[in-house]
């Protein structure tokens, strides 16, 4: 999607145009029917010059809906972590979403490929954001502070990290996973001292 276009004007509203072209192209995914641009645009009522504002191409939004069909939503995530503290909840959803990404590792690098090929510049769902938003709802800190403090931790999660890890560093799954846990404490160590 174009980073440039979603964080302009309504973007509450592009956010929800886009998640109804990804819900359309998985109704068509489920039924087995390999599906066009057009074919989403169709489903979903949305016309195809919109479509190609959020997807240049079908292979990429091929790759996030088999992605997408395997993922919780931020809200089921939540409610998994609900009884947790802070910190448990943190590490919960941490661990959420490297598992996420270790057990789809290979459609995860097709789809960055994909999206690292095209000419526009592009912005997944930021479903790890979202899920941490909800966490740290009731934090006291200032947005500003909060919106810093997502963004560090979502850096320690997800594919981009197993990617440095693995090809960067050489490490295995098991200490991927090690790494970013110890990461994670180190920030949440610092900030739960603070507070």
């Amino acid at each position: 999607m174009n980073d440039k276009y979603v964080k302009t004007g309504r973007v509450k509203q592009k956010l929800e145009t886009r998640g109804k072209i990804l819900n359309s192209a998985k109704q068509l995914a489920k039924e087995g029917i390999a599906f066009t641009l057009e074919d989403v645009a169709s489903k979903s009522g949305i016309s195809r010059a919109t479509i190609y504002r959020y997807y240049s191409n079908v292979e990429i939004l091929s790759y996030e809906v088999g992605i997408d069909l395997g993922t919780k939503s931020s809200e089921d995530i939540m409610e998994e972590f609900k009884d947790n503290s802070l910190k448990e909840m943190i590490f919960g959803i941490q661990n959420y979403y490297n598992d996420h990404a270790l057990k789809h590792e290979n459609a995860f690098r097709k789809f960055l490929s994909a999206n690292l090929m095209s000419v526009s510049e592009k912005k997944r769902g930021a479903r790890r954001n979202k899920t941490l938003q909800l966490a740290l709802k009731q934090a006291k800190m200032s947005k500003k502070e909060k919106d810093k403090l997502v963004n560090l931790l979502t850096i320690l999660m997800g594919i981009e990290p197993l990617i440095v890890s693995k090809d960067v560093s050489g490490l295995n799954n098991e200490e991927f996973k090690e790494l970013l846990r110890w990461g994670m404490e180190l920030i949440l160590r610092s900030y739960f001292k603070e507070n």
